[in-house]
């Protein structure tokens, strides 16, 4: 299956740990009022993910001081993506086996769990963006209901658990 995206951009600091690699992807069915990228929405919009882009990509993410990857969009777990997504997951895993993976999407967790692409992820941001929620001094996501979930451990407790560098506030939040 054929995936479009509509940038892939580097050095970025804003969307996981370290500086980063990032793959917008295009498709999105959550249409979140407040998303701060409605253009990504359309799943037809944006460029075909061809081989000149998985080269660029893999270029990028072949740098040194370059954490990982991050695949955000849209939401790279749009039904249409998610084959592609899953296979350039698991050959970025393969290529790059110290890079970390992260993923942002609208759905949660729990509507995922059975997805094989959370196999190769390292820390998934979970959840649509909530506007009544949103919290401009959040690391890494846009409202207080999204999470950051260590992955690997995740899968091991059979359920949700918090990213490390976030348990303190996590702990805070949950209480509420």
């Amino acid at each position: 299956k054929k995936m479009n995206y509509h940038n892939i951009t580097t050095d970025d600091m804003l969307n996981g740990d370290g500086l980063r690699t990032v793959l917008w992807v295009a498709g999105c069915g959550h249409a979140c009022p407040g998303c701060q990228n409605p253009v990504t929405w359309d799943a037809c919009g944006g460029l075909p993910f061809d081989d000149a882009a998985k080269a660029e990509l893999f270029e990028k993410l072949g740098k040194p001081h370059i954490s990982g990857i991050t695949f955000s969009g849209g939401d790279p777990l749009y039904p249409a993506n998610r084959e592609a997504v899953t296979a350039l997951a698991a050959e970025v895993r393969a290529r790059f086996p110290k890079k970390t993976i992260w993923l942002y999407t609208g759905y949660t967790y729990e509507e995922i769990t059975k997805l094989p692409v959370l196999g190769f992820v390292d820390v998934l941001v979970d959840g649509r963006f909530v506007q009544a929620e949103h919290d401009i001094s959040l690391r890494f996501r846009g409202s207080r209901n999204q999470r950051l979930l260590d992955v690997p451990k995740s899968l091991a407790a059979g359920q949700p658990v918090w990213w490390e560098d976030e348990k303190v506030f996590a702990t805070h939040t949950m209480e509420r």
